[in-house]
């Protein structure tokens, strides 16, 4: 009988601080559960999460990794170990995806997009020493997915990942997600999600699409499908989700997400000024105008459900004066959970295409430079103020926004709007996990130190554990 191949899966976690510093901000890595998912029985599996645990050398036949731009420093030198003892390594992901040239300089070979429709043929080529440099996943329609490995996963996460929808056509100029993932968003069928959430142990969740209800009557009949069912199964869930602004129309859709078991939904607000939005053609919500914000978290409320809130500081209108304003909109208005981070040019978005354009990237050593781009370090120069203000108002503004009695007046509005504790809950410690990495930044001022130092995490920062 012919030994079984060996494959070791590597999360490698980022050098610096920022979205990684809390510990409440970690999330499973969702795509290396779906690999070794499609990963046939004549293989050992092993995977090696630095969210848990500094990676050290493991034997195998092939290596499989992933990375945000963030991680991607640190996953070239995971691969080069091995490169070293003649292992294939293959690495996938956003940041592989965008940036192939780039990765092929360390790696053996990338999967561009989506992993489902060619894995089988890296594992033919691993096996016939025919491995190609690169392989392009399709787009295809998400039916009959592999249930993800979670088996595989560290149990110290508090919440398990899981997604029903992919793509995106709203194509915001700060956005990896359309390069990846694509303009045409697809559904998967509410059955085969509600039959793997009944496979998954743990009561959180993190729905991890970036729109939950979709686009349109059918996305909308589809995510209903859904919430109903999760009520009807019994399968006693309390999850936050990510949605856009149009989440607010539909007060049935948002009440049947209450029943579900959502507490908290994740809403790209951006800023509060349309001249603002309009600079990062933040479509929907300038169709909608900033100021109609307060309408839509009163209906979120009204189901019962808080509102985490997202800003970016540092677009090209920006001034000192505004993100002051923001920040103080932020504190007031309706939101409940407060997000600030600085923009980010991402590679494979506009922002970093006009940036790079421009010459106004400050750090371009890469890879070297890929983990300064973490949503917190300013990477750019800013269009109406130096680098050195940016920073400035950035920690002031989060010292402002995270002051334990502004978090606690928040959590008070959102019991009384909410009407349920479970809810303000998720906000409160969503707020907590934010003003942890508020104060490290204001701290460390954007030293280089190593995020284990303080609690090993993902680069993303959504998943909040309550």
């Amino acid at each position: 009988m012919a030994k079984c191949k060996k494959l070791v899966l590597v999360n490698p976690s980022p050098l610096r601080t920022g979205l990684s510093v809390s510990p409440n901000s970690r999330f499973s890595p969702l795509g290396l559960a779906i690999v070794a998912s499609l990963t046939p029985d004549n293989w050992e599996v092993e995977l090696v999460d630095e969210n848990f645990e500094t990676f050290s050398f493991r034997d195998a036949d092939l290596v499989g990794i992933t990375a945000f731009s963030s991680a991607a420093k640190r996953a070239y030198e995971i691969a080069s170990i091995y490169r070293a003892h003649r292992v294939p390594v293959v690495m996938g992901g956003i940041h592989a995806s965008v940036c192939p040239d780039e990765a092929l300089q360390f790696v053996d070979a990338v999967v561009i997009g989506e992993v489902e429709s060619v894995w089988h043929n890296v594992l033919d080529d691993v096996a016939s020493g025919g491995l190609k440099s690169i392989y392009r996943g399709s787009g295809e329609q998400l039916h009959n997915l592999k249930t993800p490995r979670r088996t595989m996963l560290n149990p110290g996460y508090k919440f398990a990942s899981i997604q029903t929808s992919r793509g995106c056509p709203m194509d915001c100029d700060f956005c990896s997600v359309t390069e990846f993932n694509g303009r045409r968003y697809r559904r998967r069928p509410p059955e085969q999600v509600l039959n793997e959430l009944e496979t998954i142990p743990q009561e959180l969740l993190f729905f991890v699409d970036d729109n939950i209800v979709g686009y349109g009557p059918h996305d909308r009949q589809q995510a209903l499908e859904l919430f109903q069912g999760m009520a009807s199964r019994g399968l006693n869930k309390r999850w936050l989700c990510q949605a856009s602004l149009n989440v607010a129309d539909d007060e049935v859709l948002l009440e049947s997400a209450y029943q579900a078991g959502c507490r908290m939904i994740f809403v790209g607000l951006e800023a509060e000024v349309d001249e603002a939005l309009a600079g990062v053609n933040k479509r929907l919500n300038l169709s909608r105008s900033a100021s109609a914000y307060s309408g839509a978290f009163d209906r979120i409320h009204k189901a019962g459900i808080a509102v985490l809130g997202a800003f970016i500081f540092g677009l090209d209108s920006d001034t000192p004066e505004k993100l002051y304003r923001r920040t103080e909109y932020m504190i007031n208005s309706g939101v409940d959970a407060m997000q600030g981070t600085v923009l980010t040019p991402l590679p494979g978005t506009r922002v970093f295409r006009q940036l790079r354009e421009e010459n106004r990237l400050l750090h371009t050593n890469f890879p070297d430079d890929w983990d300064r781009y973490n949503m917190t370090e300013v990477v750019f120069q800013p269009k109406n103020m130096s680098v050195g203000e940016l920073t400035h108002v950035l920690r002031d503004c989060g010292r402002r926004m995270y002051d334990l009695r502004v978090l606690k007046e928040k959590a008070g509005r959102t019991l009384k709007a909410t009407g349920h504790a479970d809810s303000t809950l998720f906000a409160w410690q969503a707020n907590l996990s934010y003003r942890t990495i508020a104060l490290a930044e204001s701290t460390y001022s954007g030293s280089v130190l190593d995020a284990r130092t303080f609690s090993p995490s993902a680069t993303d920062c959504l998943p909040i554990t309550v």
